[in-house]
């Protein structure tokens, strides 16, 4: 019984699983491999997914839901013939449909599964994916972020080492990531996106100007009437890919409304949307240190990115024309069914190594002190958005009054300087040794791939206090947690003590007594350039500097000797 692969998508979804060679995309029972995400209610209270339930968006509004992936991890609830449903439980409809699909063709049961999610999904619409998958059956081995199985799909067997940029504009999310490859390593530099932007506000905008046109823009229109509107809206769009200008009519209230729209005017209304766009990427491209010149591809998925206007967009911003030759509507699903492959080692892809970021910055509550008095609820970040995982890292904080005896951590996740402004996943408590103002205690943040986050607080005696935080719980076994809290605990160890960095360390003060001049100079400039780099305590980039520094070392000594 293997992994399946599924790209659980706002407009529409996808099931995929490794045939031992390579990736093959499923059929549903229409034929097709793209699912919509739609569920719907008939007459009898029967409930309907996919095609069908799309087709009764028109003629049935009040008893069809789509686009609900938008408010995962939220309250929404959706009424749909006097039955209550949250965005989960419908998600887990549509992936209940998927996994049937699944066993339907493959002859077997299929109970585990890697899901695909926006890059830019928390830790609360996380958990809402897993809690969907559970209602549907399955167990969750892995979620993967939307852009990185595009990107895997796209370097599958590729040799060239080079900096990816993949665009994702789905239904209703929008998704950047900057990834590396090399030497059969795919590294996730840095991710950044809009949960609340997406191709269906493409046909919002649409919408607006027609009412706004007609006079409409304060009217209460039916659900039928909406329904129907925003179906044309949808049709004009593509419509307006092949032809300069397009026009529908629709019904209301007895009268017969026309509206006509150009390209030129189409654009103009976009306009607001693509600006949107830029913050994530210049954002990405930041965070990852890179300009625009030193990307060498960038990948558009996303069925959105059909559009030729955000298409275009895209290609002027970012001075090249984007890669096409994946389809953008089945990118994820494909990358979602190699990822499952890896989970399984199976050999013909286990030469590919993944490397993953934290998606959102890690903190805690704090006391700022600043020259005026003390500012509460400050947020002080521990590990850092875009840091490559796993990740150890630790900050000291200190006691605020003599003899304090109680330190409370509030545990939160968000890129906004007051805390309450984020999003809080967890709270520790510990009880401190009286002692003077200002007392330090250590708090340290242990980060995995699996999303496990050990939060761990030391108080000046050495006694310690740990917190697990799961973005995705009941994921892990109990076995598992152990397994993956036993390898988080050797990241712990400060890089600038570990024997390696510290035997490095040594052989630069070295050569900086043993050289002179330029030679002393050069020495110098990399011992605080590695000094530098362990400060930063980012795991991956201390092993890349320190191998760099190794092989520049070797040349260096050759030189002294000859």
């Amino acid at each position: 019984m293997g992994i399946i692969g599924i790209d659980l998508g706002t407009s529409n979804s996808l099931v995929s699983f490794w045939d031992g060679e390579s990736v093959q995309l499923i059929n549903n029972q229409f034929g097709q491999i793209l699912t919509p995400s739609v569920v719907g209610v008939d007459d009898n209270g029967d409930i309907l997914i996919g095609a069908i339930a799309k087709e009764r968006l028109i003629s049935h509004p009040q008893l069809t839901a789509a686009t609900f992936k938008r408010f995962m991890g939220t309250d929404k609830k959706y009424d749909l013939g006097g039955q209550s449903f949250t965005s989960v439980e419908l998600s887990s409809l549509v992936l209940r449909s998927l996994k049937e699909d699944a066993e339907f063709f493959l002859k077997q049961p299929c109970s585990e599964v890697v899901i695909s999610v926006p890059a830019y999904f928390n830790n609360i619409q996380r958990e809402a994916t897993v809690e969907a998958a559970k209602l549907a059956g399955l167990t969750v081995q892995n979620l993967i972020s939307e852009p990185t199985a595009a990107a895997m799909a796209y370097g599958f067997h590729k040799e060239a080492d080079q900096s990816i940029l993949v665009v994702d504009l789905g239904g209703g999310t929008f998704d950047v990531s900057l990834l590396e490859m090399f030497d059969g390593v795919m590294q996730v530099e840095a991710i950044s996106g809009d949960n609340h932007l997406g191709g269906e506000d493409f046909t919002h905008v649409i919408v607006r100007d027609c009412l706004s046109t007609l006079d409409l823009s304060g009217t209460v229109l039916s659900a039928t009437t909406q329904s129907v509107l925003y179906q044309k809206a949808e049709l004009l769009k593509h419509t307006l890919t092949i032809q300069e200008s397009s026009s529908f009519e629709f019904e209301w209230e007895d009268n017969v409304y026309s509206y006509q729209l150009s390209q030129k005017r189409y654009k103009e209304l976009c306009e607001p949307l693509l600006a949107k766009m830029r913050q994530p990427i210049g954002r990405v491209l930041n965070d990852g240190q890179i300009s625009i010149q030193e990307i060498d591809q960038v990948i558009l998925i996303g069925g959105a990115t059909k559009n030729p206007i955000v298409r275009n967009y895209f290609a002027r911003l970012l001075k090249t024309i984007p890669y096409t030759q994946i389809n953008p509507d089945e990118a994820v699903g494909h990358g979602a069914g190699i990822q499952a492959a890896l989970k399984q080692d199976r050999s013909m892809v286990s030469e590919m190594i993944l490397t993953d970021v934290c998606a959102h910055t890690l903190g805690v509550d704090s006391v700022s002190q600043t020259s005026t008095g003390y500012i509460d609820g400050v947020f002080s970040p521990i590990i850092e958005r875009n840091t490559t995982i796993p990740v150890s890292k630790m900050r000291t904080f200190y006691t605020l009054r003599d003899n304090q005896e109680y330190v409370t951590f509030s545990i939160y996740q968000g890129e906004n300087p007051m805390a309450k402004d984020n999003l809080k996943i967890g709270e520790l408590e510990i009880k401190i040794p009286k002692g003077p103002e200002n007392t330090p205690i250590d708090c340290r943040f242990t980060y995995d791939s699996n999303g496990l986050l050990e939060v761990l607080v030391t108080d000046t005696s050495g006694r310690s206090k740990q917190l697990i935080i799961e973005s995705s719980p009941g994921k892990l076994t109990s076995k598992q947690m152990q397994e993956s809290l036993a390898k988080l605990a050797a990241l712990k160890v400060h890089p600038r003590d570990r024997a390696e960095n510290r035997l490095l360390l040594a052989r630069l003060e070295r050569l900086y007594a043993e050289t002179t001049g330029l030679q002393r100079e050069q020495v110098q400039a990399l011992l605080f350039h590695f000094r530098s780099v362990l400060e930063k305590q980012e795991e991956i980039l201390t092993k890349r500097t320190a191998a760099e520094l190794t092989q520049q070392l070797e040349e260096l000594e050759k030189g002294l000797w000859l």
